[in-house]
């Protein structure tokens, strides 16, 4: 009687997983009962034991990028206990000293020329600049100082300099010694005129994507000529033409002379006098809007090389004071589409408005942070240098 009881289970325990359908696994059935044949699924059809479960794969996904998240975290923390604002304007601008004199425990004031004025202060973490509203910590200070740097750019500048002590106390010593051979004008008259084809043409036609056109009326109206190492120089003039300093910008490399004054780089369209005026940060955004208008005949290009000092003030209520005068005056303001561009802009219309000109804001399209990219968008290009 044993052995049928065994028998009955056995075939009870074989026609249970029958009905969950037959598995290669599972032993071969005795059973004289037909299995059942398998569910048909539809050609790409996949069982539901087999899809890959959201559990699975969650925390894998979670951790990987929990992982990414806090190593920039990590270094963004790190950059910022590791690098002063000193050592920044030291080693990653050109032309900035310590003014001693000026200077307290607390707030060291540098200068570049008699116009630009940074405070460090915070113990060399914190920045700000007396003549506007731009202050900050590294982060920014890098970004003050070149703005066409995205934050991946800004960051990879911080770490060349990341541990390194600002050199102020030599500085210090030795600024008292320090003195100029050449002004400006002997400098620039040294350097040679813009010419096709050389290192310099090659930055401001290919990598900056301005044309020849635009090129020769620089060169023409001698306000560009050709730096060191595919550098561009721009000229800075006053109202009687005179040249005040050189602003200099190259693939690698941005500054102004130290021994100059900034005042306006200025591109004229036509000759006689022009009813119009286009204010910019840069001259290279200048003289790409110059490229989209055709460099319009009625239109004086201005750029004020970042920042409004004492010199680019006067320059400019010369020029709005000018144009007051003319019928039908305009003066458009071209400043970068970010926050500190819409601050230098708010600061230029309070000049225009109380020099009562009518003005017109130029926003570059398609969300382009300058004229000069939304160029190089227009020419194929999505870099700059």
């Amino acid at each position: 009687m044993k052995w049928k009881e065994r028998r009955k289970e056995r075939h009870t325990a074989y026609d249970e997983r029958a009905t969950r359908g037959c598995r290669a696994s599972a032993p071969a059935c005795r059973s004289t009962r037909p299995c059942p044949a398998p569910a048909q699924r539809s050609p790409g059809e996949i069982d539901e034991r087999e899809k890959p479960k959201p559990a699975d794969l969650q925390p894998i996904e979670f951790q990987l990028e929990n992982s990414s998240m806090t190593r920039q975290d990590d270094e963004l923390e790190q950059l910022r206990s590791s690098v002063n604002c000193g050592t920044i304007l030291e080693r990653l601008a050109f032309g900035w000293s310590l003014d001693k004199t000026e200077s307290t425990r607390r707030a060291l004031k540098y200068r570049r020329g008699p116009g630009e004025i940074i405070i460090v202060n915070h113990d060399g973490k914190g920045w700000f600049d007396p003549q506007s509203d731009a202050k900050g910590d590294i982060f920014n200070l890098v970004q003050h100082l070149d703005p066409g740097l995205n934050f991946g750019h800004v960051r990879k500048q911080l770490r060349r300099v990341a541990g390194i002590a600002p050199a102020y106390p030599e500085l210090q010593k030795t600024s008292n010694a320090i003195t100029v051979t050449k002004p400006p004008a002997e400098r620039w008259a040294a350097r040679r005129r813009l010419s096709r084809g050389s290192p310099t043409w090659r930055y401001l036609n290919e990598t900056r994507c301005l044309p020849e056109k635009i090129l020769a009326a620089a060169d023409a109206a001698d306000a560009v000529r050709e730096g060191p190492y595919a550098s561009a120089w721009f000229a800075h003039r006053n109202q009687g033409g005179s040249l005040t300093g050189i602003e200099m910008r190259g693939p690698n490399y941005r500054g102004f002379s130290g021994d100059g004054t900034k005042t306006l780089f200025r591109l004229p369209g036509g000759k006689g006098p022009m009813s119009r005026l286009a204010i910019f940060e840069a001259p290279i955004d200048a003289l790409s809007m110059a490229a989209f208008e055709h460099i319009r005949g009625d239109t004086l290009y201005v750029a004020t090389a970042g920042g409004i000092g004492p010199a680019t003030v006067i320059a400019l209520t010369q020029l709005l004071n000018d144009l007051s005068s003319r019928a039908g005056a305009v003066a458009a303001v071209g400043t970068d589409n970010d926050p500190p561009g819409e601050r230098h802009a708010k600061r230029l219309i309070a000049m225009i408005e109380a020099a009562n000109v009518p003005w017109e804001r130029l926003i570059p399209p398609d969300g382009a942070k300058d004229w000069n990219k939304f160029l190089q968008v227009q020419a194929g290009r999505g870099d700059d240098q």
